[in-house]
């Protein structure tokens, strides 16, 4: 066992690879580690960065360990996040190294960030003074240091300036501490008048941050009732008390207008973190939030791996956003790893939502969450009148997607001039493209999956494993020209037939793949809240959080698209996009109208959401769920076997069935293709483990993997605990 002594002959380092335990390693002499220590190891030709760990060390020859090569300049991981990986690493399956590799991400932050040469004022005085060297002296006063380029630009003369008072002694050179990634926040800069509700609960979450324990409160308001300034307050409150606070963001192109709110109410803007951060500011924050220096981050799910020091608040916003779910190498669920983290480290999360998940609701009826609600728009302003449009009875004109009822609507809002929003999360411009004389469809050539044409780049696009083509002009089938046809719409076909209804309009199309990234997408999100489109048509990202004050229709292109799958949590998934779009209208208190185009305006998602009973909703689906004994009153694993060869894929997976233990409250369906059973060229077959809420899940599949055939060949085996994704 390691203790937290000057000096010990041996110490378990977990490395970032998928190793099932911390390997041995000896710790020279003179060489001082503790447990969380982040050290530079050899790994066969290689040196890596670990983690000593905890527990005993094994018994190995001592002349047979290799010795850890380098103790890093580093905070240590301490023991709450040291606990969190095993912990994590134990409910997924996943092996130990693979959780540590998400807190090892930024290995150059390892080290000390270098100090910086700066200039400081002396009592000397220059030979003869000028108007620019009056200024640089002006605001070089008080003693404070600042960098050569720095002070130039400040008194707005050129570096040579600086320079010539620097060779007459009047400044002298010093080392100024790195710079902070962003200044810290003000809990008191710019406090909010809260409506009585927002009061109410923010008064709640206060309460809950002061205690100092652990607890999650579920903030459950409509869209546009102010949840963020609420959940803010609970942010001060942790930041009073000396603690640091994450706060975790479905979306990168949400982060710009959230900094903004943050930066108005605490007068600097939380450090960022998500993978479009460039790789230097990754290792500045990542090094300054384990420092301590960063108080707040506002990021996506992976930043719930960065090293805090003083961690004393989690939010978790969007809580019911399906991206909290990572489906690549470790599984795991971020809005539930919060909760994990909070537990573990004994302080409050806050889980916000206007949709709550089924879940979340669950767990604040039977009383593990408490629940604070938000029932009215801030400022008073009205929730959208919302009507479904019946297809049947008032189809779209031939080849067109949008019926005369909405049309006629969209006519109105433009001549108001005011914004509308059609939302369709389809992306590109059709999801298939065939030949009309053999009927040839374009198909992925590794994936089971059809092209997408996305017209505005010409290319035919694969959406599961990136292959894109040229579309082409004759089909490569029969070779007949001018032919190829597209089926059904995505979000660039509806834009053209927009510009064909309304030529006059300025319209804009939101999408992931939109060409320019995530900094395009901010300035088309900037310029719809500045008034600067009529139309915007868009997919799910325009869903989220976005506040656009003049936009006061809401047309959802097809709000069955959805509904149309095999998915247990279709109705609840259909239920919260659609109610998120249509809340984008009316937010600033005008009159507005969401419209639903639909076959099926009588299904229960449908009624629910125009009649605004979501309370209705949420009884039967969960009553649904209780029924089928489905999450959160049961427990879902999936189990996804993957191989070059079909043969290989489907044998090893009935190889893992066979080999499944006999338990009364556990049972497994399949071995069955997956719903996408080629992706990247890889064939893929499915188990589903489906068991009572209180199974030992992860003991089962544990036994059914040692007891079944060895992975050999191509075979992958993935574990994916409370799938979120059935294809």
């Amino acid at each position: 066992m390691i203790e937290d002594s000057p000096f010990v002959a041996a110490a378990p380092v977990l490395v970032p690879m998928p190793a099932e335990r911390p390997y041995t390693y000896a710790v020279p002499a003179g060489m001082r580690v503790v447990p969380g220590s982040i050290v530079r190891v050899p790994l066969g030709p290689r040196q890596v960065a670990g983690i000593v760990w905890d527990g005993a060390v094994e018994k190995v020859d001592a002349k047979k360990l290799r010795p850890i090569e380098q103790v890093f300049d580093c905070p240590p991981i301490d023991r709450a996040m040291r606990r969190f990986v095993d912990w994590v690493a134990q409910y997924t399956l996943s092996p130990p190294g693979m959780v540590a590799r998400m807190l090892l991400r930024a290995p150059e932050a390892f080290d000390p960030e270098p100090w910086i040469e700066g200039l400081q004022r002396t009592f000397a005085k220059p030979d003869r003074m000028t108007e620019a060297r009056t200024r640089v002296l002006e605001t070089a006063e008080g003693g404070l240091a600042w960098t050569r380029s720095g002070l130039a630009h400040a008194a707005g003369v050129s570096s040579t300036v600086v320079d010539g008072l620097r060779v007459q002694g009047v400044f002298q050179t010093v080392m100024i501490p790195p710079r902070p990634v962003v200044a810290a926040p003000d809990p008191g800069y710019a406090v909010p008048s809260l409506m009585p509700d927002q009061s109410d609960a923010a008064e709640t979450l206060r309460a809950n941050v002061a205690t100092g324990t652990f607890g999650v409160t579920l903030l459950d308001g409509v869209t546009g009732s102010g949840k963020t300034e609420v959940y803010f307050e609970a942010v001060a409150a942790a930041l009073d008390r000396g603690k640091q606070v994450l706060i975790l963001l479905p979306e990168i192109a949400l982060t710009h207008a959230f900094l903004e709110r943050f930066q108005e109410r605490f007068g600097a803007k939380p450090a960022e973190w998500h993978s479009d951060l460039p790789p230097r500011m990754r290792e500045k924050v990542w090094r300054q939030v384990a420092e301590g220096g960063v108080r707040v981050v506002a990021g996506a799910r992976s930043a719930l791996f960065l090293p805090f020091r003083e961690l004393g608040l989690i939010v978790v916003d969007e809580e019911h956003d399906p991206a909290y779910k990572q489906e690549d190498r470790v599984f795991y669920n971020a809005r539930d790893m919060a909760v994990v983290r909070s537990h573990i480290g004994g302080f409050p999360v806050v889980l916000a939502s206007a949709t709550p998940s089924v879940e979340s609701r669950v767990n604040a009826s039977q009383g593990r969450y408490s629940r604070a609600v938000l029932s009215a728009r801030f400022a008073e302003a009205a929730l959208p009148d919302l009507k479904t449009i019946d297809m049947r009875r008032a189809p779209p004109a031939r080849g067109g997607f949008l019926s005369p009822v909405l049309l006629g609507h969209i006519r109105q809002t433009l001549e108001r001039k005011e914004q509308s929003l059609l939302f369709l999360n389809r992306r590109g411009y059709a999801p298939l493209t065939l030949c009309r004389v053999c009927g040839h469809r374009f198909g992925c050539p590794v994936c089971s999956a059809w092209l997408v044409e996305h017209r505005f780049r010409g290319q035919l696009v694969c959406h599961h494993c990136g292959h894109n083509e040229r579309r082409p002009e004759a089909c490569p089938e029969c070779g007949t020209l001018d032919h190829l046809v597209a089926c059904g719409p995505g979000v660039e076909r509806i834009a053209e037939e927009v510009v064909a209804h309304f030529p006059d309009a300025r319209t804009i199309v939101l999408s992931s793949d939109l060409m320019g990234g995530v900094r395009r997408l901010r300035l088309e999100l900037e310029a719809i809240a500045n008034g600067e489109a009529d139309i915007v048509i868009g997919t799910q990202l325009v869903a989220k959080g976005h506040n656009f004050p003049n936009m006061t229709l809401v047309g959802v292109v097809d709000a069955d698209l959805g509904l149309a799958n095999g998915d247990p949590r279709a109705a609840e998934r259909t239920f919260q996009l659609l109610s998120q779009v249509t809340g984008r209208a009316g937010r600033t208190g005008k009159k507005s109208l969401g419209l639903l185009q639909t076959f099926q305006p009588d299904h229960p998602v449908m009624r629910a959401i125009v009649s605004g009973d979501a309370e209705a909703f949420y009884e039967r689906e969960i009553a649904e769920r209780e029924r089928a004994g489905l999450p959160p009153f049961g427990r879902l694993a999936g189990v996804i076997v993957s191989a070059a060869t079909r043969a290989e894929a489907e044998g090893h997976a009935r190889g893992l069935r066979r080999a499944a233990p006999q338990a009364t409250d556990l049972f497994v369906l399949g071995p069955a293709e997956a719903p996408l059973s080629l992706i990247g060229g890889r064939h893929r077959f499915r188990l589903l483990i489906q068991g009572e809420r209180r199974a030992d899940m992860q003991g089962f599949i544990r036994t059914m993997l040692a007891e079944g055939p060895k992975i050999r060949g191509s075979v992958r085996v993935q574990v994916d605990i409370d799938p979120q994704s059935f294809l």
